[in-house]
């Protein structure tokens, strides 16, 4: 699965901001033509990435332009502008059901015989920010070899269903925990909403904390602040790489000795238990 931990957002018409994020190191950039520009900017935003994909991809970050949706006339225009060698894939909001994705991907392929790249290549990041998209959930994420995450719009989720965003987020846990199940079937990384209050670094590790819990892989960042708390908010610590190479020692004891379980700490340590342990060791980088 892709390391998608930090996805910082950077407005696209805004030539000042997109020049600053060279300097940063998110695990990738999502260079924005949708939300965050308004309309009469849409074009200008395409001119702008396009002019700074290059020099976007030379820091090694992987480039995710996010398009603007397929209900809306400018999704062509906008593939048409960041399609090519600097792009690792693309971020497109909106998608409620299978279709959508394939349409996507035919759009991508005809692009991609165009800029002459491989086939196939470019990556998908679907957003899935309504109830049909919750239902279809699954069906969406395993649609087409392209995709490699699936973002929750919680925004525009609550705005489908009519309901108020709360502060304990009560609202979406039912759709953020079967946004998480799908990814995992499908094998792609499950990426939370933002959080939105970019000045509350206590809330947002509290935020991330919950959004670890249930399954999310990585964030998405709306300022460059977010970016180390977000890191380090999805990579294990350093007490649970710790607890993990105690957890696996002991059952390798336990091994060595004929048992294939044993306990640490007045807990029960089975091969689940260590399969997590080993998990986290993986996702470090670390050794036992």
């Amino acid at each position: 699965m892709t390391t998608l931990r930090s996805l910082l957002f950077v407005p696209g018409n805004k030539a000042n901001m997109l020049e600053k994020a060279l300097r940063l190191r998110p695990d990738a950039f999502i260079p924005d033509m949708e939300d965050s520009v308004p309309a009469g900017e849409k074009a200008n935003a395409r001119k702008v990435i396009n002019a700074h994909l290059s020099t976007l991809a030379a820091t090694g970050v992987p480039v995710f332009p996010r398009v603007n949706s397929l209900d809306t006339e400018w999704i062509e225009d906008d593939l048409a502008a960041v399609v090519g060698p600097h792009v690792r894939g693309i971020s497109v909001g909106k998608i409620d059901t299978p279709d959508d994705v394939h349409a996507v991907a035919e759009l991508l392929a005809s692009l991609e015989t165009r800029a002459g790249i491989e086939s196939g290549s470019l990556r998908m990041i679907p957003w899935l920010e309504s109830a049909k998209a919750i239902v279809h959930c699954y069906e969406i994420l395993s649609a087409s070899p392209r995709i490699v995450g699936a973002a929750f719009g919680a925004e525009d989720f609550t705005h489908d269903l009519g309901i108020e965003r709360r502060e304990d987020e009560s609202e979406v846990e039912y759709p953020r925990n079967v946004l998480c199940i799908a990814a995992r079937a499908a094998g792609v990384v499950a990426l939370d909403t933002p959080y939105f209050r970019f000045k509350d670094e206590t809330g947002l590790r509290a935020n991330i904390a919950a959004a670890k819990q249930t399954g999310f892989k990585g964030k998405f960042a709306i300022h460059p602040a977010q970016i180390d708390v977000i890191n380090a908010g999805f990579s294990p610590s350093e007490a649970e790489i710790a607890h993990a190479r105690r957890v696996v020692a002991a059952f390798e004891e336990a091994e060595r000795q004929g048992r294939g379980s044993t306990s640490l700490d007045g807990k029960v340590i089975d091969v689940p238990v260590v399969k997590r342990a080993r998990a986290v060791l993986a996702l470090a980088g670390v050794d036992a």
